[in-house]
C-alpha cells in the first residue's frame, strides 16, 4: 500500500501550504462521519463520552484515599522549575519526556497539562528524545525475561500492580510524545488533537500515582522487579507515520488495556485486594476515553487523506507487522466505538459470507428477472409472428 507517511522535517517556518503535500492530506475535508464511505464495514458509533470527557474540568484527583480517588494538595505537585523555559505544549511535552525519576514525570505530566490549559499557550514546536527518559530500576528486559509471579519477589497483587504501572509509566510518554513529535503539523492536524494526546497522558500520569501509591502501601516500589520495553519500540515504530501511530497505539496497545483489565480485577478480588482491584477497575474504566480518542484522530487522519479507515487500519498492522492478540472484551471496545470487524477475525469471515450471501442473492434475482423478460420476449414474438 501507499505509505501513509509523515516527513518529519522539523521546520518552525514550514507553513501550511507545505505541510500538506508531506501528509498526503486533503485539507477541509474532515468530518466525522460514516456517510463518507460506501463500505458496508464502515460503521463506527463513537464513544458517547468523548465530548464530556474533553469538557471536563481538570482532575486533580492524583491520591487514592479510603473512598477512592481524591485530590492530592498542590504543594506536592507545584514545583515549576523545569519549565522555566517552556512556552508551548510541545516545549512542556518535551522536558516531561526527558525526566528520568517516574513519580516526578507523573507529576510534571499534570503540570504541563494544567499550566497549558490555565494560560492558553501554543501548541508551538519541539524535538523530542529519541527515547524518553528512564531510571536505572526496572530492569528492561525481553518479554520472555519477565520473571513468573512465582520467581519475582512480589506477591501476586503487587506483581500485577507492578506491571501495570509500567503500561502506565510508558503510556504518559507515548501520549507526550504524540504531541512533540507531531508538533511541527499542528495546523493541519487541528489543535483538538495536541488537547485530546496532552489530556490522555494526565489521565495516564494519575493512574501511575495511583498505582506507585498503591505499590508503597503494600511495601514495594515502582522497579522492583524487571519489565520489558515492547510498549515502546511498538511506538518507535510508528515515529514516522500519523496514522499507524494512531492504529498501532491507541486501536491495539491501549485496547489491549480493555481487554485485560476484567481479568485483572477478578484475579485481585480472588487475592483478597479489595483496593487494589478497584484501582485497577477505574483504570480500566477511564481507558475507554483514551480508545476512543485514538478512534476519533485517526478516522479524522484517513478521510483527510481520502481512505477508508476500515482497510486503511488493516492495511497498517500488516506493514508494521502488528498483530491483534485475543481475547478480546466487545463490550469495551463496542462502547469506546471500534467496529468489530477491525480486529475479530470471525466477525470479518462471518461478514465476508454475509455479503457473499447478499451477493448471490442479488445474482440470483437478477437471473430470474432476466429469464422472465426473455420468456415474455420470446411469447411476445411468437404471438407477433405472422400464420404460416
Amino acid at each position: 500500500m501507499q505509505r501513509l507517511k509523515l516527513q518529519l522535517i522539523m521546520l518552525p517556518s514550514l507553513s501550511h501550504s507545505h505541510i500538506i503535500p508531506l501528509l498526503h492530506f486533503k485539507p477541509n475535508s474532515f468530518s466525522f462521519s460514516s456517510s463518507s464511505y460506501s463500505s458496508p464495514s464502515f460503521t463506527i458509533s463513537p464513544w458517547s463520552g468523548l465530548q464530556s470527557w474533553r469538557e471536563n474540568p481538570l482532575n486533580k484527583d492524583r491520591k487514592w484515599g479510603s473512598h477512592g480517588p481524591q485530590p492530592q494538595p498542590l504543594s506536592q505537585t507545584h514545583d515549576t522549575t523545569p519549565f522555566a523555559h517552556a512556552s508551548s505544549l510541545a516545549e512542556l511535552g518535551s522536558v516531561v519526556l526527558s525526566t528520568t525519576d517516574p513519580l516526578a514525570k507523573a507529576n510534571l505530566s499534570h503540570l504541563a497539562y494544567s499550566t497549558w490549559r490555565q494560560y492558553n499557550l501554543p501548541i508551538g514546536l519541539s524535538q523530542p528524545p529519541s527515547r524518553p527518559a528512564r531510571p536505572d530500576k526496572p530492569l528492561l528486559v525481553s518479554p520472555k525475561e519477565i520473571p513468573a509471579p512465582k520467581n519475582s519477589g512480589l506477591p501476586l497483587n503487587a506483581y500485577m500492580l507492578h506491571n501495570l504501572a509500567h503500561v502506565e509509566l510508558n503510556a504518559i510518554d507515548l501520549a507526550w510524545d504524540t504531541v512533540v513529535r507531531f508538533s511541527p503539523y499542528s495546523e493541519v492536524l487541528g489543535e483538538g488533537f495536541f488537547a485530546d494526546f496532552a489530556h490522555v497522558a494526565d489521565d495516564e500520569s494519575r493512574h501511575f500515582s495511583w498505582c506507585s501509591q498503591r505499590l508503597a502501601e503494600l511495601g514495594f516500589k515502582y522497579g522492583d522487579m524487571p519489565a520489558h520495553n515492547l510498549l515502546w519500540r511498538e511506538c518507535e515504530k510508528s515515529s514516522d507515520n500519523v496514522a499507524a501511530r494512531l492504529a498501532v497505539i491507541p486501536l491495539v496497545q491501549e485496547a489491549r488495556g480493555l481487554d485485560a483489565g476484567p481479568r485483572l480485577v477478578q484475579k485481585l478480588v480472588g487475592f483478597g485486594d479489595n483496593k487494589t482491584s478497584k484501582i485497577v477497575a477505574r483504570i480500566a474504566d477511564e481507558e475507554v476515553a483514551h480508545v476512543a480518542v485514538g478512534l476519533y484522530w485517526f478516522v479524522s487522519v484517513c478521510q483527510k487523506m481520502d481512505r477508508a479507515p476500515d482497510s486503511t487500519f488493516k492495511d497498517l498492522l500488516k506493514e508494521y507487522n502488528v498483530e491483534l492478540k485475543g481475547p478480546f472484551n466487545h463490550s469495551a471496545r463496542e462502547e469506546a466505538g471500534i467496529p468489530r470487524d477491525w480486529y475479530d477475525a470471525s466477525s470479518r469471515s462471518n461478514q465476508d459470507k454475509k455479503d457473499e450471501d447478499g451477493k448471490k442473492k442479488q445474482l440470483s434475482a437478477v437471473y430470474e428477472r432476466l429469464a422472465s423478460i426473455i420468456a415474455m420476449e420470446s411469447e411476445n414474438s411468437s404471438l407477433t409472428k405472422p400464420p404460416e
